[in-house]
């Protein structure tokens, strides 16, 4: 059974030199006819499974940019979701957002619908380092935004932020970490950045071009990270995330938890019924099966056992409290320790990992190698 909806918007005004998800230019692409196939995919869906979508407790509105939609258009897609979704059990209604983009109209599209939650995407407050980043918004639209936002009625507002970044310096990451605290929000998040292929980020790199802070560094900035957040009183709950009590991301704690969810959109993955699944990411082939009546799902892979306990050590050690020992041995049918017990071992005496009570979970140490301890947990 899905607990979170997951829909995804490709269109970007401006299309960010890091990004590697699906997306495309605004311009000239068919927004409206794209709209209606969301619906179209929505409805369908449910209606094949409906025990599936009873207790929906989050969505999400991910991209992309899903406000360089107009509010129109917004408010349109809003209405085929509560049209296609059982709201009734929904917590946590939360959509990303560009500073430059989104506007007090579409703020109030957002709220009167049924959005509680934004996540910001500002990234750094050094305007410089905003320009490598191929980012078009400066600090007064952050400012703005987040106040219009509080204005209309948002109490649940996160921004996104980037350390890790060419040439940035650990000065400029403490500079972004003052003001970013300065909004006295309920949550953060804060990633190193990847270069993932098929990015301007990749391709400078690969002609040698792009100055990164190095290891060492990108460190140091996750530790500073770390203790600044912990002063302020936000607690680190995920690798990448801290939030007051009571604000975690739902949908976020959705995927580290290894519960299922419905991924609609081009492009978009979901877990459901055991099974994970993508779209079609091009649009024309999105949109052509939509229309024939078909899901645009691209391919399906059956989850396995193997694969399963696999993706709940991985997923769950993300969380600060990490995975529960008994919740473990419930949902698999033997001990952690009877399928991981040499492993554990090993990264316990490594200082890697932790075992507290009935939970299993990541050091301070561990954090800041965290893809090396989730790897020692695939299965020959």
């Amino acid at each position: 059974m899905a607990k979170g909806v997951y829909i995804h918007i490709p269109f970007c005004h401006q299309i960010c030199n890091y990004c590697d998800f699906n997306k495309v230019f605004f311009k000239n692409q068919p927004v409206d006819e794209y709209i209606e196939c969301l619906g179209k995919e929505m409805k369908m869906t449910v209606a094949k499974n409906p025990q599936a979508f009873e207790r929906i407790e989050t969505i999400f509105f991910g991209g992309g940019t899903p406000t360089a939609l107009s509010p129109e258009q917004l408010e349109r897609l809003l209405i085929l979701v509560k049209e296609a979704i059982p709201m009734d059990a929904v917590k946590e209604f939360s959509s990303e957002a560009n500073p430059d983009e989104l506007t007090r109209e579409k703020i109030k599209v957002l709220h009167r619908h049924g959005v509680n939650r934004l996540s910001i995407g500002v990234q750094s407050f050094d305007q410089e380092l905003l320009r490598k980043l191929g980012r078009t918004h400066d600090n007064d639209h952050v400012y703005k935004t987040i106040q219009a936002a509080k204005e209309e009625g948002f109490t649940n507002i996160s921004i996104d932020l980037m350390y890790g970044l060419p040439g940035q310096t650990m000065e400029q990451w403490q500079h972004t970490l003052k003001m970013a605290l300065e909004l006295q929000l309920p949550h953060f998040s804060a990633y190193s950045l990847i270069v993932e292929p098929k990015t301007i980020f990749y391709n400078l790199m690969n002609k040698g071009k792009l100055p990164l802070p190095g290891e060492d560094n990108e460190a140091d900035m996750y530790n500073y990270l770390m203790d600044t957040m912990e002063k302020s009183g936000l607690e680190q709950y995920e690798i990448s995330n801290f939030g007051k009590a009571g604000h975690e991301s739902l949908h976020n704690l959705i995927y580290w938890d290894n519960e299922e969810y419905a991924g609609f959109g081009a492009g978009a993955s979901g877990y459901l019924d055991g099974v994970r699944y993508s779209n079609h990411g091009p649009l024309k082939k999105y949109m052509e099966a939509i229309d024939q009546g078909e899901l645009p799902i691209l391919n399906r892979t059956q989850v396995d056992w193997k694969a399963q306990v696999e993706e709940e050590l991985f997923l769950g050690l993300r969380k600060s409290a990490g995975i529960n020992k008994t919740h473990f041995s419930n949902k698999f049918g033997k001990p952690v320790e009877a399928v991981f017990g040499d492993k554990i071992i090993k990264l316990v005496q490594d200082g890697l990992l932790v075992e507290e009570n009935d939970q299993l979970k990541l050091s301070k140490n561990g954090r800041f190698v965290g893809n090396e301890v989730f790897q020692e947990f695939l299965l020959d």
